[in-house]
């Protein structure tokens, strides 16, 4: 039985599954067959599965007369990238502006309409680069974020988040194509690079100039410095991949992308999380899942932990190497309250701390003293967690922190008890395949 023969409903199924450049092609074998390759409920279908619409939009997110109209002013839009790839960077953003609708609106506000081919052609000719193709459609749907003030910019909504050490705070935005010229002429003047160097600027921290994110043009790849202008690669070698354009020619890699697709999928799944302090909301990097964090309760105090590293205060040419990671560690009182010998505490505050630190499995520091950053959180049954920040150094690329706090129940102006140890349970230092 050909196409031809096949009831309505199983046209449908097996249009639907052929895909819509088959179904243009079955289109043009006979008049019932173009009706039904015309359906508004076949092209919703593919709309909705390339390009995760369910209302007919165009490129602009401005309405379109039909699904089949707005499948094919998306494809001309398009038309001079790979499809897969278009798909692929559509899902990117899509993921990432659905993340942010719910958790971040703030951040999400700041994301300014994409870019237009004129535009990147006038940027790749005052730069004198040729941008990778996933870079380019990544800014065709979104360029960069707005840092104007009027946005009430407090350097705390970037896309990518950041973390904070005692006065090292780091907050990183995805930069505009106007922003990354300015950038890119001014840190490749400062860090004496040649225009040569194809490397351009696509995100910063703009609390702390010295987080710098530089993607090579020449490559794709994308790279972040250390304290002596040492580059790093923030994407594994073996994950990027080769790209090629239309004509099936090879064309760049895709390291720019598959660092925001990995952002997006750490957010989705609650890997990193916004944090809120003093009323001011971030992306905070520091990891809230296993393995990555530590979690351990005692006596009903909970501590978790975890760390990210910090390259632009590393110096991985020192001897012995310096690898800078910053840790956050959160702690809390449990509903229930703090429980010794049976009896339940309102309140427990902290005293001393106690940290093993490891580097290669070897212990190379143990620390003891009162206090964590000159304070004693005072904890209260089902109260708002403490947290604060700190950072150390270690000579290799792997270690870990472990250790205890000694607390009381009651306060240290009204003890209700003997003092009790607290554990922080092992934590990894260790330099990540994802550099953020």
């Amino acid at each position: 039985m050909g196409l031809e023969d096949a009831g309505d409903l199983v046209l449908h199924i097996v249009l639907s599954k052929i895909g819509p450049e088959s179904t243009g092609r079955v289109a043009c074998v006979s008049t019932r067959l173009r009706v039904s390759a015309s359906e508004e409920s076949l092209w919703s279908i593919f709309c909705s599965r390339d390009l995760n619409i369910s209302t007919p939009l165009d490129p602009h997110g401005d309405p379109a007369p039909s699904f089949k109209t707005a499948y094919q002013l998306w494809r001309e839009s398009f038309r001079m990238y790979p499809w897969n790839l278009v798909k692929r960077v559509t899902l990117c953003w899509d993921n990432l502006k659905l993340w942010l609708s719910l958790n971040f609106p703030e951040a999400k506000a700041t994301l300014r309409k994409g870019a237009t081919e004129d535009d990147l052609e006038e940027f790749e000719t005052l730069l004198k680069v040729k941008l990778p193709l996933p870079t380019r459609l990544l800014y065709r749907f979104v360029d960069g974020q707005e840092l104007s003030s009027s946005n009430g910019l407090d350097g705390s909504l970037g896309l990518i988040g950041g973390y904070s050490a005692y006065s090292h705070e780091v907050n990183v935005y995805l930069l505009p194509l106007k922003e990354i010229i300015r950038e890119t002429k001014e840190t490749m003047r400062h860090l004496g690079f040649s225009n040569s160097e194809n490397l351009i600027v696509v995100a910063a921290s703009v609390v702390a100039g010295l987080k710098i994110f530089f993607l090579d043009c020449t490559n794709g790849k994308l790279y972040t410095g250390t304290s002596n202008r040492q580059l790093l690669p923030c994407v594994p070698d073996s994950l990027v991949r080769s790209v090629h354009d239309i004509n099936g020619d090879h064309q760049s890699q895709d390291a720019l992308l598959l660092w925001l697709e990995e952002h997006g999928r750490r957010l989705q799944t609650g890997t990193i999380k916004i944090c809120e302090q003093e009323n001011v909301k971030s992306i905070s990097l520091f990891p809230e899942l296993p393995p990555l964090c530590s979690v351990a309760v005692t006596n009903g105090v909970q501590v978790r932990a975890s760390s990210v590293f910090i390259p632009e205060i590393s110096n991985l040419l020192d001897q012995p190497p310096a690898y800078w990671y910053a840790y956050s560690i959160r702690m809390s009182l449990m509903p229930e309250g703090c429980i010794l010998n049976g009896t339940h505490h309102s309140s427990c505050q902290l005293y001393w701390r106690h940290w093993v630190i490891r580097a290669d499995n070897e212990v190379i520091d143990k620390v003891n003293g009162e206090a964590v950053i000159g304070k004693y959180p005072l904890l209260q049954a089902g109260g708002e967690e403490f947290v604060y920040e700190s950072c150390s150094s270690l000579p290799t690329t792997a270690g870990s922190i472990e250790g205890s706090f000694t607390f009381v129940p009651g306060s240290l102006r009204d003890p209700k008890g003997s003092q009790f140890e607290v554990k922080v349970a092992e934590f990894p230092l260790e330099l990540p395949d994802y550099i953020f």
